[in-house]
């Protein structure tokens, strides 16, 4: 066929097969060849010109309609969680359409800005094809979103620019007078890179303004949208939220009549687990005990590709900040329907867990029960209670619940030093804000029994959760922590050997070896460094299908199972279990599916993900509260120990509040200090001073910066012995101080690295 066919039989064709759009290929539908070939690029040229066609390179299409192959841009997902996309080319005066993007379980995660390749397909249940409302299934991602930016704005004669607050980033950003989106001088905003040169700052385009950066509560706003941490969830979500109800007994397990309590912080946001313990009447386990420990049956409100679950999954678990919360689940669940408050009818899934005299686990059982709290007690109530110095809540509980309690963990807690766990001690950092937002003191968190007690029932329970399915050829997500690299290990020999302490070589590295260590160092100078050099070595833990055991606890096996209401992974546990156990009329409903079950890999590689990204924010968060604490006494002498050598400086950690700052080599004196990596010191070159980590210090504090939460001091004596102050030189200017420099954030970025 030689005929030139019609622009119309163009167009159809075109419709017909949206892949086919070459010439060549236009023309092999056609059967033209030799002069006919030259008639139909001239035909399409006018089609073109006359607005029927668009021509790309050497591919046509119908003028205004999308090609069924195209380059996305991610818009994000809206308050339904639905992810949506627009064309990168659209030349069009009308806005660019709006695509829905169909993931499937393999498909890699999609971000705000992420490129990717997409083919259009008609919606489900849609007949309207592409036409019709516009989806798009995922071919590859192709480009990753732009760089997030969070800031300060200011205000420039030629445009504005942005000055980083995150101290792992050195550099400004510039801001087009189009890209500003209203920001004014001063104000906290989110903005993305649009473009990197290789000379001079790169430009970025404001998304989102976020406020007075130096308002109260903006400390962990900062954080939240630095560490883009999900902080609303979808309608869809809090819609399911909204409409859950109270769980009725039904086939589940009644044990109300079982004096549970629940101890928690005084300041605890949610209650998922509560205990019981009583002696064991069995005569075949003599002196031995029963521990029950009941945990919020999360799964019975949240299930499988629910919006509640879609969303639990995304953001993997709760946030922490000294002032609110970043919760997993709506507040709905998380703070009542789920939490096992006092004396209201709670479902749980409860772990009935035999001891024997010598506090070893010698037996389990799982049940879906429904429970009912005695009393919500706090670390401080339980522990004076046991103490003998009840109040009037605790003193009708201590005959049946705290001395039992008690009783069965002094048993516990010696199994648990037979099996010598990792024993650091690090004490926590407690943050007290006013109403308003304001710090009114930092000090360290007390550590008492009660603590112990429940830490070590939880452990109990999360093995026994481990081992019940495994017996059932269930397979659950593990909690995973591998025991430290050689190269780590070698760097915590140098360390150790330098305060006169041995780590032996050639020999299967076991937690006993170091604890002896750190019983070594114990109420001496040496402690709070070796502590940290140990914790420093350790591995990352981390959520997986496969069991390589957990190092730290010493245990072969390990299942997080007892908090679901802020953990994902405990959720997948608590779902597994059902699906072991059969439980309820339809398990199926809301216990392990096939689908979850293929995907544990990918959502243990996602949660450990948005662990670490929360300890982060936390972290980041707790350091500018300190600075914005400490900024009222610049100029002010604290007593601290050396905890990091580098070659720029050295960092120290105050005993006062626990917070890190960095001292600069510039500022040790009129010498070169050489570093030495192996042995982590400091020499100087005339004085033969050494400077290693552990070294008690005395410091000025120079400069404290909220923003960033970076600290700089002076080193004032080392090790009782007054450092010389730098002179200047006739002439010389005063060195420019550091604190909001991009040498301190630079230093900061790798003492980060190392944590």
């Amino acid at each position: 066929m030689d005929r030139l066919p019609t622009p119309e039989q163009i167009l159809a064709f075109l419709r017909e097969n949206p892949t086919q759009t070459a010439k060549r290929e236009i023309a092999r539908a056609f059967g033209l060849k030799g002069a006919a070939k030259v008639e139909l690029k001239r035909l399409l040229l006018q089609m073109a010109e006359a607005g029927q066609l668009e021509k790309k390179k050497r591919r046509v299409r119908p003028q205004g309609e999308l090609a069924p192959v195209l380059v996305l841009r991610v818009l994000g997902p809206d308050k339904e969680g639905d992810l949506w996309a627009e064309p990168v080319e659209w030349e069009a005066d009308d806005p660019a359409p709006r695509i829905l993007v169909l993931t499937r379980r393999d498909d890699p995660a999609l971000g705000a800005g992420d490129r990717l390749l997409g083919r259009l397909t008609p919606l489900e249940g849609s007949a309207e094809g592409i036409d019709g409302p516009l989806a798009a299934r995922v071919i590859r991602r192709i480009g990753m979103g732009p760089k997030r930016v969070i800031g300060i704005y200011h205000e420039g004669e030629a445009g504005g620019r942005i000055a980083a607050i995150d101290k792992r980033t050195d550099r400004d950003w510039t801001v087009a007078p189009g890209d500003r989106a209203g920001a004014r001088e001063g104000e906290l905003v989110e903005a993305e890179e649009t473009d990197r040169r290789a000379h001079g700052l790169p430009r970025a385009r404001i998304v989102a303004r976020l406020g007075d950066p130096t308002a109260p509560r903006s400390i962990s706003l900062i954080a939240i949208h630095e560490h883009g941490i999900p902080d609303e969830f979808p309608e869809a979500a809090l819609a399911e939220a909204r409409a859950a109800r109270p769980t009725p007994l039904g086939t589940r397990e009644d044990l109300r009549a079982l004096p549970f309590v629940t101890i928690d912080p005084a300041d605890a946001r949610d209650h998922d687990d509560a205990v019981h313990a009583h002696p064991d009447d069995d005569p075949k386990n003599p002196n031995g005990h029963v521990v029950w420990v009941a945990i919020a049956d999360v799964a019975a409100y949240v299930q499988p590709g629910s919006a509640l679950d879609r969303e639990a999954r995304r953001r993997g678990n709760s946030t922490y900040f000294p002032d609110r919360v970043v919760p997993m689940l709506p507040e709905e669940l998380s703070a009542d329907l789920c939490s096992l408050v006092e004396g209201e009818d709670r479902p749980a899934i409860a772990a009935r867990l035999t001891l024997d005299a010598d506090g070893h686990l010698v037996a389990h059982r799982f049940t879906r029960a429904l429970i009912r709290s005695a009393a919500s007690l706090t670390y401080t109530q339980a522990q004076a209670a046991a103490d003998g110095s009840p109040d009037g809540i605790t003193a009708p509980l201590v005959a049946t619940v705290v001395d039992p309690l008690w009783a069965a963990w002094r048993a516990a807690h010696r199994a648990r030093d037979l099996r010598q766990p990792l024993n650091l001690d690090l004490p926590e950092r407690r943050i007290i804000l006013s109403d308003e937002g304001k710090v009114l003191s930092v000090a360290f968190r007390d550590r008492l029994d009660a603590h112990r007690l429940i830490e070590d029932f939880m452990i109990l329970a999360n093995v026994a959760a481990a081992e019940a399915l495994e017996a059932k050829k269930v397979r659950l997500l593990y909690r995973v922590h591998e025991e430290p690299s050689p190269e780590k290990l070698e760097a915590l020999r140098a360390i150790v050997d330098s305060v006169g302490l041995t780590l032996a070589r050639g020999q299967v590295l076991k937690t006993a070896q170091l604890n002896r260590l750190l019983d070594g160092v114990a109420g001496t100078e040496h402690a709070e460094m070796v502590n940290l050099s140990v914790l420093r070595s350790m591995t990352q833990a981390y959520y997986a299908p496969e069991n390589f055991g957990h190092f730290g606890l010493n245990l072969p096996r390990y299942g997080h199972f007892t908090s679901p209401i802020r953990r994902y992974a405990d959720l997948i546990v608590h779902r597994a279990l059902i699906r072991a156990h059969r439980w309820g009329p339809d398990p199926s409903a809301d216990g392990l599916t096939r689908d979850e079950e293929e995907a544990l890999s990918d959502t243990g590689e996602h949660i450990s993900m948005t662990e670490r990204r929360s300890m982060m924010a936390e972290r980041d968060t707790t350091d500018r509260y300190l600075a914005a604490w400490l900024a009222d006494r610049v100029g002010s002498e604290f007593e601290g120990a050396t905890t990091g050598i580098a070659r720029f400086g050295l960092f120290v950690k105050l005993d006062e509040t626990g917070a890190d700052g960095l001292i600069p080599i510039s500022s040790l004196g009129n010498e070169y200090f050489r570093y030495d990596p192996d042995s982590q010191t400091l020499t100087g070159e005339r004085s033969h001073r050494v400077i290693g980590l552990g070294q008690r210090v005395t410091v000025r504090l120079v400069e404290a910066t909220p923003i960033t939460g970076g600290l700089l001091f002076e080193l004032l004596e080392i090790d009782g012995r007054r450092m010389p102050t730098p002179q200047r030189r006739a002439g010389e200017a005063p060195r420019r101080r550091l604190g909001k420099s991009r040498h301190l954030r630079r230093a900061e970025a790798k003492r980060d690295k190392r944590r």
